[in-house]
C-alpha cells in the first residue's frame, strides 16, 4: 500500500489540529474520510502516528519526527510547483501565522485583514499567544517576534523597533513618591512579567540597576498595563501597550530620556527555499505596512536628547534576510 500528498497533507491537518474533527471542519470533510486517511497512511508506513484512547488522540513520537521532516519538504514542493504557475495566479492554500497576543490584537488585525481581502482565495490562520512557538515543528508559515531574535536558524526581517516605557499612574506616585531620577527607583517596585525576569529585560543599563519585583505578576502585557493603572507599581512594558494610557493620563511615562536599547519588532519564519509566494507575498505586506512610524508611537516620542532616541523616518522596506 502507498501513500499520496494528500495523507501527509492531512496527517499533518490533524496534528496541527490536535483531533480529527478539528482537521476535518479546516479541511471542510467528514470525519471518516480523514480518519480513514489517517489509518491508511499508518498502514503504508507500518507505525502508530497517534494514540487513541476515550475518544482523544495523541501524536506518537514518530508523528512528531515525521512531521519536522515533511513540513519543509512539502513546503519545499509547493514553492517549486507555484514557481512555473502563471505570475497573474492568485495565492492558494493555508497560510498560518503566530504573533503575541498584545501585539496582535492591537496592531496586526487591519493589517492582516488587509492582505487576507487582497487574496481571497488564501486560507489565513491567526494564533495568538505570548509564549514563543517553534515555527516549524507547530505547523506556522510565520511568526511576529518582539525583541532581539534567539534562534538563529530564522530567516527575518525587521519591521520597526519600539522603546520600552517604564510608567506608573498618578495615584501610585502621589502615594509612594515621584521618580524624577535614577536612584529613586530604589524606593519603588515593579509589576512582574513571568514569561521573563526583570533583569533579563531591563533595558537601561547595569549603572542602573532595576526595582525590586512587586508581590504582583502576570503573564501578559496588557494585564501588567492594567495593574499599573490599578496603583499596584510600576511597569515595564512596549510603546505599543501603554500608548493609549499615556495619552489618556491613565500612566504617566518615567525617565522618558534615559538611554536604552529599543525592542525590535520582526517578521519571521522557517528557512525554506525556494520561499512559498504566500510567504514572500505577506513579508512584503507587513513590511509595507510598518515602512513609516508606528501609529501608536506618534507624539509619544521625544526628539534626540542626550542618550535619549530620536524618532524613527520614513524609510523604505529592507529586503528579506533570504
Amino acid at each position: 500500500m502507498g501513500w499520496t500528498i494528500t495523507d501527509i497533507e492531512t496527517f499533518l491537518a490533524v496534528l496541527d489540529a490536535g483531533s480529527i474533527s478539528g482537521a476535518a471542519a479546516r479541511g471542510d470533510l467528514s470525519k471518516s474520510v480523514v480518519s480513514k486517511r489517517i489509518s491508511d497512511f499508518e498502514a503504508a508506513l507500518g507505525v502508530a502516528l497517534f494514540t487513541r484512547h476515550a475518544g482523544r488522540i495523541t501524536a506518537t513520537d514518530s508523528a512528531l519526527a515525521l512531521a519536522e521532516r515533511l513540513r519543509p519538504a512539502l513546503a519545499e514542493l509547493v514553492a517549486a510547483t507555484e514557481s512555473v504557475a502563471a505570475p497573474e495566479a492568485g495565492l492558494r492554500g493555508r497560510l498560518a501565522i503566530a504573533a503575541p497576543m498584545s501585539f496582535g490584537i492591537r496592531h496586526l488585525g487591519p493589517v492582516i485583514a488587509g492582505f487576507a481581502r487582497a487574496h481571497p482565495g488564501l486560507e489565513i490562520v491567526l494564533d495568538y499567544d505570548d509564549r514563543q512557538t517553534d515555527l516549524g515543528r507547530a505547523g506556522f508559515d510565520l511568526g511576529l517576534r518582539i525583541g532581539h531574535l534567539k534562534d538563529s536558524s530564522l530567516m527575518a526581517r525587521r519591521l520597526c523597533e519600539d522603546p520600552r516605557a517604564l510608567v506608573a499612574s498618578p495615584d501610585y506616585l502621589a502615594q509612594h513618591g515621584a521618580v524624577a531620577a535614577p536612584a529613586d527607583l530604589a524606593g519603588h517596585e515593579v509589576i512582574g512579567y513571568l514569561n521573563a525576569r526583570l533583569a533579563e529585560i531591563w533595558p537601561f543599563g547595569a549603572e542602573i540597576p532595576p526595582p525590586r519585583q512587586s508581590r504582583v505578576s502576570a503573564n501578559n502585557g496588557e494585564a501588567m498595563r492594567d495593574l499599573a493603572i490599578g496603583g499596584l507599581g510600576l511597569a515595564l512594558l512596549p510603546l505599543f501597550i501603554v500608548h493609549d494610557a499615556l495619552r489618556d493620563g491613565r500612566l504617566v511615562r518615567l525617565l522618558p530620556d534615559l538611554a536604552q536599547d529599543p525592542l525590535p519588532i520582526s517578521v519571521v519564519w522557517p528557512p525554506i527555499r525556494p520561499l512559498p509566494r504566500k510567504t514572500r507575498a505577506f513579508v512584503d505586506h507587513i513590511a509595507a505596512a510598518f515602512a513609516v512610524d508606528p501609529p501608536w508611537q506618534r507624539g509619544l516620542l521625544r526628539p534626540a536628547t542626550a542618550g535619549g532616541p530620536a524618532p524613527r523616518t520614513p524609510r523604505p522596506p529592507e529586503p528579506p534576510s533570504l
